[in-house]
């Protein structure tokens, strides 16, 4: 289409519009298996907007996805049109009605946010998915979402009290409860609304269709359905002579209808009372899967909260995935399945009730074999563990990957086990070992095979294994779409699921609804085939991607992209636990994701033409924002690890088109530092000069709001010897690493961290040398690796003595750890290197474990402490080991502040067209929780930039944790 139309649609609207190659690709994907790329993305401001756009799409004859988090499985979200993305303006809580349980939001709003807001009225919404933290109401209501929690409290359908939505003549409408004398009313009416009503009154009073619909559709005790349209549950209302619903509400057919019908702006919940306050789990264990889906119809005799499953391959992703290691405490042996089955209960006595009984009926069928029982916080890492389940499926090495295609399946509870055994079957007939996991208990599993759509064989067989599963389900009188939808997926197999007759019917309601076939086209009705406008080109040759750095851990920088399968877990926001991603919480922009991000570099590595393909200007502005935090390392469940592909890209990218001169003056800092501290005192009145200082800020880039980092010149070596002079060494050796930032900039963390060492009798020795880090920030590779293997000669001996290896500034020791061993050539030194070397604060708890550290050292003075800990540490490590040792003191009072990313990360905050986006960062969480404490409270972070960033945004003093004990030292 001629840019040009775009152009006079961009004025008339409030939002943004793009059409950039960028912003296209970016929304090309969702998380399921297809790309189909936008004619543009759109991001409406208002209702005006959404009018405008209609009106637009209605002239041009162009569809209009609407989009939220982007998380669909099916591939509603994806299509050759315009990308409506609700996800940035449309996210207001409107009202609450208190007295009716009731809340108004837009579609935008976040299902988890949304019950953070309620939860001191003691309401909730109830439906519960995997994707809470960040999948959103509108999208929960397109996809009649359901989750964990459908057998106690139902699915989205279940809750929606009415939609305000536009129609696509451009009308406004409000669907809600009428009874019949108003649905005549309606009716009648000479609109687009009332040809609604009157067309749905004709089809659905007619006895034939009626009885179609009867025969055809799932079983009524099936309540997870979304094939095509809920035509039959528009049949429960007494207007079609059925009394079971006395009112007539028409949102029961738009939700589930993938914004095929309509276009919401407004959405009414119904609440529910929150949980009862105490819970526990079994987590049941079994040698087979047969046994496990057995227990499933007794088990669901009693009133539980959950009964989830996870199987073996589930459970075998989790082995590798740093974030949920811990929370695989639970899990016994080698299951090939496990039932998650919770109670709840307002009294102990009630909850030790309900446990028993469950217990003794487990214990009748005896076909688990261990049976732990979890409470508290225990639950949530387990159910967390489950939750983590889909996105872990992505982290699979090589093209081989669990699909999504037949994962949406639910059949009635006492058809489970036979037809997961003809399942199994069919598998077996196509050599497959497929995956099982999530929501026995709504008879609903998540089954997939094991794929590589990137070979036409596979292509085939995804086809072939869909088709007999749709097969299958209909035997059973199944829903071949429980909670994921339709999409493009499963739209092709509707007519199979409820005859053509009822497909008729699903498109003559499409056709009054959408004349123009304006919303949403090709789902549910005349839909995209299943196997075209998959993701990867068939059959294709392997784009050949040279990179310094090692990626054969995922098989090449390529496919470490390509393990991004759209989950979305980037996008939760900065209320939600976790860090990633800082860019995204500050813009909302899906390009400052870690899926926006790993998306980008798949789509223009695979298809650049030029000599050196990361030369492209789209991936230069998708990685700017990035903060190299990590957290993406550890929280995005497929581990892809944003920091390391930037760090390769930039150098790729400037090896081609040159390094600035702001670019070479961060990378070359430590040397700038080693100068600068021959003459420290010149060097520092030049940095706190307002003139000659502000043109060296001006010169170089820098943000004119930053203060410089002052430089020192001291002598380590004779500060140890002097400090060991005044101590009575153990015998215990550690070598602590004088890294570039103590070296020149936090000289007094480097004293402290000797003397508190010393006096709790360890025999300390030094050893300097420079981490490279900065280096990797700006994508200096060549020199890092020269680094590289200096530092690991020179640490040779040490690590053939086996010496603990000790770090203050954890991007430095933790760089040992993780990028040392992409650019080292002995990979078995590399490990040896990674495998001992801490963080001091990890030393510190390790010695405290082990007896050799105690309180006995320390004040008994009272302090109040407030942590702050590096993002690489969280990524890498773990934030306890910070809140452990800084309790050695007995009276102190510590507590971690829930504070993501500072916002400063290296240069990126000192850079001045990144210093209110690092700003932005810092004032989510950190900077309000700092002012917050009291003026004696110590505020602790282990970071260097976090406590330049701590300073400038606060004016408060951060320590480091050394510091603090040193003080606190009473030997």
């Amino acid at each position: 289409m001629d840019k040009s139309f775009f152009k006079s649609l961009s004025e008339e609207l409030q939002g943004e519009l793009f059409t950039d190659d960028l912003s296209r690709a970016l929304y090309a994907t969702d998380a399921s298996v297809y790309r189909k790329t936008p004619v543009a993305v759109v991001y409406p401001k208002n209702k005006e907007d959404i009018k405008t756009l209609i009106a637009f799409a209605n002239k041009q004859h162009i569809g209009l996805i609407p989009r939220t988090a982007g998380t669909s499985l099916a591939g509603q979200c994806v299509g050759t049109g315009i990308v409506v993305d609700v996800s940035k303006h449309f996210t207001q809580i409107l009202s609450l009605d208190k007295e009716k349980k009731q809340v108004k939001v837009q579609p935008g709003v976040v299902r988890d946010e949304l019950n953070q807001y309620l939860k001191p009225y003691g309401l909730f919404f109830g439906p519960n998915t995997s994707t809470s933290n960040r999948c959103m109401i509108g999208g929960m209501v397109g996809n009649n979402s359901s989750g964990t929690t459908s057998i106690q409290y139902g699915v989205t359908r279940d809750k929606v009290v009415a939609l305000e939505c536009i129609l696509s003549d451009g009308s406004e409408t409000f669907f809600s409860n009428i009874d019949k004398e108003k649905f005549l009313d309606k009716k009648n009416q000479n609109s687009l609304e009332g040809a609604i009503y009157n067309k749905l009154y004709v089809e659905l009073s007619n006895a034939e269709n009626q009885e179609n619909i009867k025969k055809e559709f799932p079983k009524p005790s099936i309540h997870r359905r979304n094939t095509g349209y809920a035509v039959d549950e528009l049949l429960k209302n007494k207007i079609f002579g059925n009394d079971q619903d006395p009112d007539f509400n028409l949102s029961k057919l738009l939700s589930g209808s993938e914004g095929t019908l309509a276009f919401t702006t407004e959405i009414t919940l119904q609440l529910d009372d929150l949980p009862p306050s105490l819970s526990a789990m079994v987590a049941t264990h079994y040698h087979t899967l047969e046994d496990c889906l057995s227990d499933v119809v007794p088990v669901m005799q009693h009133n539980l909260h959950t009964c989830e499953m996870m199987d073996r391959v589930i459970l075998d992703c989790t082995k590798n995935n740093r974030a949920q290691l811990a929370n695989r405490f639970f899990v016994d042996g080698d299951p090939a399945g496990i039932l998650m089955l919770e109670v709840r209960a307002d009294t102990e006595d009630e909850l030790e009730k309900q446990l028993q009984e469950l217990l003794k009926t487990i214990k009748k069928s005896g076909l688990s074999y261990a049976n732990p029982i979890l409470k508290g916080g225990d639950i949530n890492k387990a159910i967390e563990l489950r939750k983590a389940g889909l996105g872990l499926l992505g982290n699979m090495v090589g093209d081989r990957k669990a699909v999504a295609c037949i994962e949406d399946t639910a059949v009635a509870l006492e058809d489970l086990k036979d037809f997961i055994g003809e399942f199994t079957q069919i598998m077996k007939g196509y050599d497959q070992d497929a995956v099982y996991y999530a929501h026995a208990g709504a008879g609903e599993l998540h089954l997939r095979p094991i794929l590589n759509l990137k070979k036409s064989e596979d292509v085939t067989l995804f086809r072939s294994i869909t088709t007999d599963v749709a097969k299958l389900t209909k035997k059973y009188k199944g829903s071949f779409s429980g909670e994921h939808g339709d999409g493009i997926v499963r739209a092709e197999f509707i007519p199979l699921m409820i005859g053509q007759a009822n497909y008729e019917l699903l498109k003559r309601i499409k056709s009054v609804f959408d004349p123009n076939n304006i919303f949403n086209p090709g789902k549910i009705v005349d839909a995209f085939p299943m196997d075209e406008s998959l993701r990867y080109e068939i059959d294709r040759e392997e784009p050949v991607v040279d990179t310094l750095m090692d990626f054969s851990d995922s098989e090449g920088i390529l496919k470490a992209a390509e393990k991004c399968n759209g989950s979305g877990d980037c996008r939760k926001s900065h209320n939600m636990a976790g860090g990633m991603c800082p860019s995204y919480h500050a813009t909302k922009n899906e390009k400052d994701t870690t899926r926006g991000r790993a998306n980008a570099l798949r789509e223009f590595l695979t298809n650049s033409e030029k000599p050196n393909r990361f030369d492209q200007k789209e991936l230069k502005e998708v990685f700017d924002l990035c903060l190299s935090c990590k957290a993406c390392a550890s929280e995005c469940p497929s581990n892809v690890d944003i920091a390391v592909l930037k760090a390769e890209f930039l150098y790729q990218f400037q090896e081609t088109n040159g390094y600035s001169l702001r670019s070479k003056l961060f990378a070359y800092n430590t040397k700038l530092n080693a100068f600068g501290s021959k003459i420290p005192w010149l060097t520092n009145a030049l940095y706190e000069s307002k003139k000659l200082g502000g043109l060296l800020k001006k010169t170089s880039g820098v943000a004119p709001e930053r203060s410089l980092p002052k430089v020192y010149n001291f002598n380590f070596e004779g500060f140890l010897d002097k400090s060991k002079k005044e101590s009575e060494p153990s015998g215990k050796k550690v070598v602590l690493y004088i890294d570039e930032f103590t070296q020149y900039l936090d000289v007094e963390v480097g004293k402290d961290a000797i003397e508190l060492l010393c006096k709790l009798g360890y025999d300390v020795q030094l050893f300097f040398g420079e981490s490279g880090r900065t280096y990797l920030s700006k994508g200096f590779l060549r020199q890092a690796k020269k680094l590289v293997h200096k530092n690991l000669e020179k640490l040779e001996t040490i690590l053939e003595e086996n010496l603990p290896i000790v770090g203050l500034e954890p991007s430095a020791i933790l760089s040992f750890r993780d990028e040392y061993k992409r650019l080292h050539h002995n990979k078995k030194q590399a490990e040896k290197l990674a495998s001992n070397s801490f963080i001091m604060e990890e030393f510190l708890a390790s010695e405290i474990h082990k007896g050799n550290i105690s309180s006995d050292s320390f004040t008994l003075e009272e302090r109040v402490v407030k942590i702050h800990n590096h993002c690489h540490q969280k990524a890498l490590s773990n934030q306890k080991v910070t809140f452990d040792v800084l309790n050695l003191p007995k009276n102190y009072k510590v507590t971690i502040i829930a504070s993501g990313c500072c916002g400063m990360a290296g240069s990126f905050g000192y850079e001045k067209e990144h210093y209110k986006t690092s700003m932005q960062v810092g004032e989510l969480k950190l900077f309000p929780a700092v002012r917050k404490s009291s003026a004696d409270t110590i505020v602790a972070a282990n970071g260097t930039s976090c406590r330049h960033q701590i300073k400038d945004g606060t004016k408060r003093e951060a320590q480091h944790p050394v510091s603090i004990l040193r003080q606190a030292l009473s030997i």
